[in-house]
């Protein structure tokens, strides 16, 4: 156990859950109205949005995950930085009109929005659920990052012991979430991001200087890990998949709800036009924090025998705390490792057994919808579907009608609602949209 380390990290996590309780008296609202709780009442400015935003979307993923990627396979781990190049300027276009809209109306959400200017059911069921299954591997990213930092400090007992660091550090961050809503990770981004910055600032001085600078970092890579394979005989190489995920990335990235609800909470349009501005300040952020899985790999962390044991079970994941481990003295290393973990938190990761909740309830939503369009398709008009009725049946489709009967499929749809207010029940009010729409999907006539 690192056990200097370990308290710089303990420290810093416990100012951090100060901060995430006492954030509930900051610019104090009522907190039982969803906006207040939700948006912290839209009143953030630009300094303040710009941090949430920075905290959401550079999370524990980032400090981990890409330059991990960067580490097992190259190149392409840089398509995270064109990505987040693209992505501002769409939203510097766009999102000012839809915040407008959103305040003009009291929409909180995306499928708020959706519902309100489209009147489509389908597009907002699509947009909510794609909200909710989307966050969920964005959570297990944040888990990953904090499991490899406590791992790097010598915790690594086996069985449940091994997940226990977890199961309490998220049952704090969802504790003060659940107590003061989207003021605490803004609160909390301001304390991540300057930790963050000094790290890295460090780093990239520190590690390449150690190296033997820049030039000899680069020459060191082998050269089907700097560059992306290039196109021949009719395959387009890494250059497709880098683009792809570029580009793939950049549409997806507020629709991730978290996302969404930074850009709500500001004070007025200006505030979004301005974060636009400025956020790209984080990707360049981003590219050097990249370049460290290059660091690692130049450094030889992987072949090193005290680190062997961590790379057989985390793999490429482990290579950011094995070169702060390898290359800084142990209270550095809890400080760093004390910002991946925040960087989770800034991230508005659940719980694991609220998550598990929400996670059994998008499954029955889910299910619920197919198993009532099979209904319907089965006993609704033409007219009433907008589509041709009776497909199914006539293209002898396997479906739960054909399964179970019209009547156990509606009884098995009945069951699946109760079971999603079920995993509701110990979220409150605030899950009241959620519970609506298990409602409208199963009571639906279309």
């Amino acid at each position: 156990m690192n056990w200097t380390a370990t308290i710089i990290f303990i420290l810093l996590f416990g100012v951090v859950t100060v901060l995430g309780f006492v954030a509930a008296r900051w610019r104090k609202g009522d907190l039982n109205r969803l906006d207040e709780w939700g948006l912290a009442g839209r009143r953030f400015g630009t300094v303040v949005t710009w941090f949430l935003l920075g905290g959401d979307l550079y999370t524990a993923y980032t400090f981990v995950a890409v330059p991990a990627l960067v580490f097992g396979a190259g190149a392409i781990g840089f398509f995270a930085v064109p990505y987040t190049m693209l992505t501002f300027p769409f939203v510097y276009l766009v999102f000012p009109r839809l915040w407008s809209v959103a305040n003009h109306h009291g929409y909180i959400t995306g499928s708020d929005f959706v519902a309100g200017r489209f009147g489509t059911p389908t597009l907002t069921l699509a947009v909510a659920v794609t909200g909710i299954l989307a966050t969920m591997p964005y959570i297990a990213l944040q888990l990953v990052g904090i499991e490899v930092v406590i791992a790097g400090l010598g915790f690594h007992p086996q069985g449940f012991a091994h997940d226990l660091p977890l199961i309490i550090a998220f049952a704090i961050l969802a504790a003060y979430t659940y107590s003061s809503g989207l003021r605490a990770p803004a609160l909390i981004a301001l304390v991540k991001d300057l930790l963050i910055y000094l790290t890295v600032i460090v780093a990239i001085i520190v590690i390449p200087a150690h190296l033997g600078g820049y030039g000899a970092v680069f020459d060191a890579i082998p050269r089907d890990k700097l560059l992306l394979t290039p196109p021949s005989g009719g395959n387009l190489g890494s250059y497709s998949a880098y683009a792809t995920l570029a580009v793939g990335s950049a549409l997806a990235l507020f629709l991730y709800p978290h996302a969404l609800t930074g850009l709500l909470s500001a004070r007025r349009r200006l505030v979004v036009k301005r974060n636009m501005a400025l956020l790209p300040a984080y990707s360049i952020a981003l590219a050097l924090i990249a370049a460290l899985g290059y660091m690692a790999y130049v450094a030889g962390v992987q072949d090193k025998p005290a680190y062997a044991g961590y790379f057989t079970q985390y793999g490429p994941n482990f290579a950011v705390p094995a070169l702060f481990l390898d290359q800084f003295p142990s209270w550095f290393v809890g400080v760093a490792f004390a910002a991946v973990a925040i960087g989770a938190a800034c991230g508005r990761s659940l719980g694991e057994a609220q998550g598990a909740r929400l996670d059994h309830y998008a499954k029955c939503v889910g299910l619920a919808f197919q198993v009532v369009d099979d209904v319907l398709d089965a006993e609704a008009s033409t007219a009433t579907l907008g589509k041709t009725a009776g497909k199914d049946a006539r293209h002898g489709k396997p479906t739960y009608v054909s399964a179970m009967g019209v009547g156990g499929a509606r009884e098995f749809a009945e069951t699946l609602r109760r079971d999603a207010h079920s995993a509701l029940a110990d979220v409150g009010e605030r899950a009241r949209r959620l519970g609506e729409l298990a409602d409208y999907i199963v009571l639906r006539k279309f």
